[in-house]
Formats: C-alpha cells, structure tokens, sequence
C-alpha cells in the first residue's frame, strides 16, 4: 500500500512538472550521437536539428551540441511574441557548425592539377546547384553562365571556370580571382573644360580603339565601352599652367575611371578622375580632376578604364592561402550524373577536406510568416544562394522568409554563393519579371501591399553581434521585409570580392526599404560597397559604423531616398566615401577621408511614406539637395564644393575641411585648411584611428544637432527624428561619450584637443 501510495505521489510530481515545463517551454537537445527516434531531452537527444524543429512550438529552446551538421533548417512553425519565441542556440562554449555542403572523397586524377568526381544526381536530391544557373532582375553575368554550385578545398571555395578547359590546365601563380574583371558601361561625355578655359563640346572629340559616338540628350556624345583601355583624343587649349580638368559626364552600369595622359593612351600622366554610376546615362553631373601643370595647345588622350580593371588592393585569400586555394572548377551535368572537375595545386583532394554543395540554404522556413525565432551561436557555411533582387524572394543562407521578430546573433556567417542574411519579400509569379524598372518595382511594393507590408506584420528583425564574410552578392540583403528592424555590431567583410559576376545588389549591407531602421556599431570592410540604401530609406539612423577598404565603389550609397534619414557618427575612410543619389538626408560628426559624389536622378519617381508607416504618401523624382551637413570632417577630395550645384537648397555649420577637402558656397564660417594633412592611419589590426588635429578644427563653432535644429523634409515633409520615433539628440559620440551640450566637437570622437590622438575603434 505505502508503494502504491508512493508511486502516486512520484507520478504527481511528474505530472506536475511537465505541466510547469509546458508553461516555461521544453527543452530539446540535439547531439551527433542522438537518434532522431529519441525524445529530445538532454539524456536522449536527437540527432538532427530538424527532427526538433519539427516539434518545437512556442516556448521551447533547441540547444545543438558540439559537431558539423549537414542538413537544411526549415522551421514549420514560429514562435507567438518576444515572450513566446521558438530557440535555436548552440549550446555554450560548443563548436556547431551546420553546412549546405556534402564532403566528397572518391576524386581521381585527370591531368596536370585536375582531378574529376562524378556523382548521380540522386545524390543531390530535388536541388542540383551545378544544374542551377544565377539569374534574375539587376543580374549582370558578363558574358558566361555561373551556377549557385560550389568546391571547397579545407573550407574554402575554388573558382567556377567559365570552360572546362581552363580547368584541365595547371594551376596558375596568380589565381584568376586577383584581378578584376572588365565590365562594360556606358560613358557620356558632354564637355570638357581645362581650368579657366573654354568648354569643349563632345562633337568635337576624336575617338580611337572601338570607341563609338551617339546623339546624348544634352548635345554631347555617348561614347560606349565594351572593354576598358577605350580612349579618346582632344585638342585642348590650356592657356597657362592648368592644373585642373572638368567632364560634364554621365555613365551607367558601374562607372570607371578616367586617365588624362599626354599625347596618347601610353604617354605622360597627367591625372585622374573617378566617374561613379550616377544612375542612368542620361543624368548628368560635372566631375574634376586635378592634373600636372601643362599649358599651351596640347593633345590629350581620356583612358577610360571600367571599375572591375584594377588589381584587387585586397585580395580575398591572404598569401598562405594562395598557394592551395587558386585553383577553378567546372561541372556537366546530364540527366542521370553530374561530373566535376577541379584543380588541387599539389594537393591529394581525397586525403584532404574535400566539400561541395548540396542544399540551397541553410537555415530558412520554406513558407512565410515564421515569426519570432532566434539563430544564436551557430557557424553557418556553405550554400548555393540564387540571385536576390528586390522584385524577388530572397533566399539567403540565412533568411526570414517575409516573417516578424526574428533574433539573428552571434553567428558566424559565411561562404554562400550570393547572400549571407536575407530580411527579404516572399515569392510569387512576378519575381525577376519587372524588366529592371523602377515602375516594375514600385508594382511589387503595390503587390507587397495586398501581401501583408505593415508595421504589425513585418519585420522588427534583430541581426546583432554575427560576422559575416564571403558572400559573392551581399553579406546582408533585404526588399521590404527589412522594416523596423535594428542591424547593429556586425562584422561584415570579403564581400563581391571576385567579381566573377556583378549587378546593381552588391554591398556589405544592402536594404530596400529600410524603414525606421537602426543600422549601428557595425564594421564593414574589404566589400565592394560598404553598405546600399537604395529606395525608401525614411525614419532610418546610420550610426557609429566604422568603414574601409572598400573600394571598388564606395563606403555608404544612398540612392533615391527622400528622407528623412540620419547618417551620424560614422568613420568612413575608403578612397570614395560617400555618393548621394537622394534627397533629405541629415549627416551629422562624420569622418569622410574619402570622395564625396553627388547626383539628381529625374527618369525614376520612387515612393515616400507616411510617417512610421509602409502606407505610400507620394512619388517623387530625386532633384538632389535638402540635405543637412553639421559638424562634420572631410579629408581630401572635393569636400561639399559639388552641392553648389544642388538643386534643392543644402543647410550646413560646423564643418572642417582637410587635405584639400573644399567647402560649399552655403555654408558660412566653415573651417578650411587646404594645406593641413592630419596623416589619418587606422593601424593594422583595425583597432585604433590616429590623426593630428587642428587647434582651429577644436574650437569650431558648432551645436548641438536635435529635430528642431534640422527642421523637416522638403518632399514628405517630416521631422528628423530617431529611429523609434522620439526626438533626436545627437549627444553621444563613436564612442558613446556624451557630447558638449553648447559646442561639441566636429567628427566622430568628442574628446579631442589640438596635436595627435588616438582613439580606439573596435
């Protein structure tokens, strides 16, 4: 009798904990030593992560322990609120790394440093990614098929061949992602303009090398490019001693350089001129460039050369890699087996750590609407990710699928084919159907409509504290599905750094959309652009971001924007810092050592919102202008002197200009020392800024910037405020030190006096 009274009792408090439990939420565990037939407690774990997503409901905690994982997550269920979250963490202190990779062993040796595999494609299931070729709206293939497919040798991806006989061929010292490869763009020269000469029309150039001429909308001519090295010949009448030379020019696709040399395209050179993407081949901007003294009647050459021509400054590998990592790849697949065949430079690929890809993704629910999951802890590898524009479902290695309040954090991120995290729209019969339009996108932001784009349904992401790395389109990317969303202490780097393919989506952080959005604390470095906000950046904060080495384009776009947005406290220090293809945005104690770009954009209208809102209040072109620049250092380049020409009226105070840096007209007591160089080095292990700083730069009359100081927009006609709708105050500097109330200090850094300083950075 006492037994039975005691087995009762014991299944009492059975009973009683496992309703506490449901009330807390269950634990699961998962282990490479589980079994998938286990009930997921932490003494009978499962084997796989999937077979505990299938199970967990709101609430609950999947804790993965130590090991590689090669599976794709597909959550069929989100959690309910903050609260009520569905969990997936590594456990603690635990190395677990999940892999859209297989490891592949049974390699045979070819010819020369080429071995093959041939797999059925059985193995690879219902996705083949060497059968799965990149493509969709904004896609740039220059010229050759590339396939979402991958081959690692020890982590670390080879390069796809565009022909299988460059495979078969030993492996090359130089691997053939060191250099950039040659885009053609379209340059229209309208005129050209020695210093305190004449302006000389485009009708009279002379052209050479392929180089052809089109009527352009302003008079001048479109001189068309399909490989860099074109150039043009002028007469030019520099009078005496010109040191400088102006273009009144436009280009499309990604812009170039410009080489001003003597006489031909091998003689002397005089100078240089960078010609960003100003948006359309037909909106036109002045650019200058200044040269060696030459005077006299002369004959010039422009040397144009397209951005993908120069040697990478960074490569993607570092030395030791080279040697074992140079090699190409190439696949066939026929209807029954797929074949690869790849170079190993005195490496037995079957001895060493061979993987190819098998899965799309990695860690992303098939349908939307999975809200409220958390990704912590995780290393994340290897997937073959399609193309993801705006007017498309992004796919990402990690992604959201069009869902509410996920917590992305503490991952590391890396190698997938396109994206690393998408915040993305979901999927339909129109994506890559727009034709490249804006009206095809503003069609898809009218179709997001009817498909759940609001503030209650949407967004509210976390992605904090992850490094992200080896992403061939974007580190992180999202279409409307970014909302609301806060993006901050990310390390994001090596980004479209091959270059084997391009678009108009390539950046460490690119967002459509970002509404109300806190993007902060991040260093972004070694990308091909450092971070995009392209259409319908309203109510958003750029804040205390570190930038460099980005230099294919530059540290921060913004383009088409209305305002209003807050870009303050940021160090950006790649050679083209900024470029402004937007309207409405307040730039607050930045460091730019870099070029500044600004252009109007009248062939797109592009949406506002109101206030807080997805609601659409209007569409408007991009006049350029209404912008704020207060308290700021500009180092070098042309400084502000190009919003002079800015349509729209541009408020400024408070600004130091370094280096050559100019100031604009519209500002009245600017600092400007032409001939001071504060010698700006970020050390070697990106931890510490150092420059000189001017007495004169410190006690700068300045104030402290707030809402009512910046006043409101001039298309959608709202006030600066934070991200979360309160009012602004800009009184904290990089580093989080408050900020004098009645004088604070140009730049980013508040504590700085006269002579040399150093400030820590990461």
């Amino acid at each position: 009798m006492n037994v039975i009274s005691k087995s009762k009792v014991n299944l009492s408090l059975a009973a009683a904990f496992m309703l506490c439990s449901i009330a807390a939420g269950q634990q699961y565990h998962v282990s490479k030593d589980g079994s998938d037939s286990n009930e997921g407690f932490l003494n009978a774990p499962f084997k796989t992560i999937s077979a505990a997503a299938k199970i967990a409901q709101p609430g609950d905690v999947i804790t993965v322990h130590e090991g590689v994982y090669r599976e794709r997550i597909n959550p069929p269920r989100g959690g309910e609120s903050n609260k009520r979250r569905i969990v997936y963490q590594a456990a603690a202190g635990e190395d677990v790394v999940i892999k859209g990779s297989e490891r592949v062993t049974d390699w045979e040796k070819v010819q020369n440093d080429t071995w093959k595999i041939t797999k059925p494609n059985s193995f690879f299931g219902g996705f083949n990614p060497y059968d799965d070729l990149i493509s969709g709206d904004w896609f740039d293939a220059r010229g050759r098929e590339h396939h979402t497919g991958a081959v690692y040798l020890n982590g670390h991806w080879l390069t796809e061949a565009s022909e299988k006989s460059q495979v078969l061929q030993p492996v090359k010292k130089q691997p053939i992602w060191a250099y950039r490869q040659p885009s053609s763009y379209l340059l229209n020269v309208n005129w050209i303009k020695p210093e305190g000469g004449e302006k000389i029309p485009a009708a009279d150039f002379s052209t050479q090398h392929g180089v052809r001429k089109e009527p352009a909308s302003q008079g001048g001519q479109c001189i068309a490019f399909i490989q860099h090295g074109d150039w043009a010949r002028y007469d030019v009448d520099f009078g005496e001693n010109a040191g400088q030379i102006t273009f009144g020019a436009a280009s499309d696709t990604t812009g170039g350089l410009i080489e001003i040399r003597l006489d031909s395209p091998e003689g002397k050179l005089l100078g240089t001129a960078d010609i960003p993407n100003t948006a359309g081949w037909q909106s036109w901007d002045s650019f200058t460039a200044r040269i060696k003294p030459v005077s006299g009647n002369q004959t010039i050459c422009l040397v144009f050369l397209s951005s993908g021509s120069k040697p990478v400054k960074n490569p993607l590998w570092s030395p030791e890699m080279n040697s074992s990592n140079s090699g190409l790849w190439y696949a066939e697949v026929s209807d029954s087996q797929t074949t690869i065949w790849a170079q190993f430079k005195d490496v037995n690929p079957n001895r060493e750590q061979v993987e190819i890809n098998v899965r799309q993704t990695v860690f992303y629910p098939e349908k939307p609407g999975r809200n409220y999951i958390t990704v912590r802890g995780f290393k994340l590898m290897h997937a073959a990710t399609p193309w993801a524009p705006p007017t498309a479902e992004q796919i990402g290695l990690i992604g959201t699928h069009w869902s509410k309040g996920w917590l992305i954090e503490n991952n590391q991120i890396s190698y997938s084919t396109c994206t690393g995290v998408t915040l993305g729209k979901y999927g339909d019969k129109w994506d890559n159907t727009s034709q490249d339009t804006a009206v095809g996108y503003v069609q898809t932001i009218k179709r997001a409509k009817d498909n759940g784009w609001e503030k209650n349904n949407i967004g509210h992401h976390t992605v904090r504290k992850n490094t992200i790395s080896h992403c061939e389109q974007a580190g992180l990317v999202g279409s409307l599905g970014a909302v609301f969303s806060t993006i901050k202490d990310n390390e994001i780097h090596d980004i479209h750094v091959r270059q084997l393919f391009s678009g108009a989506e390539m950046a460490g952080i690119k967002l459509h959309a970002p509404i109300d959005c806190l993007i902060s604390d991040n260093h972004i470095y070694r990308t091909a652009r450092g971070m995009w906000l392209d259409w319908m950046t309203q109510g958003t904060r750029v804040t205390r971001n570190l930038f460099h080495d980005n230099d294919v384009y530059e540290d921060l776009f913004v383009e088409v924007n209305h305002g209003p947005f807050v870009v303050d406290n940021n160090i950006l220090l790649s050679r083209r810092a900024f470029y402004d293809n937007s309207q409405g945005g307040a730039y607050v104690h930045n460091l730019f050592a870099g070029e500044i770009f600004r252009s109007a954009e009248f062939n797109r209208e592009t949406p506002y919102h109101k206030p807080h809102s997805t609601e659409i209040a209007g569409l408007s072109n991009i006049k350029n202008g209404d912008n704020r620049f207060y308290n700021n250092i500009f180092i070098g380049g042309d400084g502000l002197a190009s919003y002079d020409k800015a349509i729209l009226p541009v408020y400024m105070g408070g600004n130091v200009f370094l280096n050559g840096a100019e100031a604009s007209e519209s500002e009245e007591n600017p600092i400007v020392l032409q001939d001071f160089d504060p010698e700006l080095k970020l050390s070697r292990d990106d931890s510490n800024i150092e420059l000189a700083f001017p007495e004169s730069a410190v006690s700068a009359d300045t104030m402290l910037i707030t809402t009512e100081i910046l006043g409101r927009t001039e298309i959608s006609d709202l006030p600066y405020l934070d991200c979360d709708g309160s009012n602004l105050k800009v009184d904290t500097d990089y580093l989080k030190a408050q900020r004098s109330k009645g004088n604070p200090t140009p730049g980013p850094f508040e504590e700085i006096k006269e002579g040399d300083v150093s400030f820590k950075v990461r």
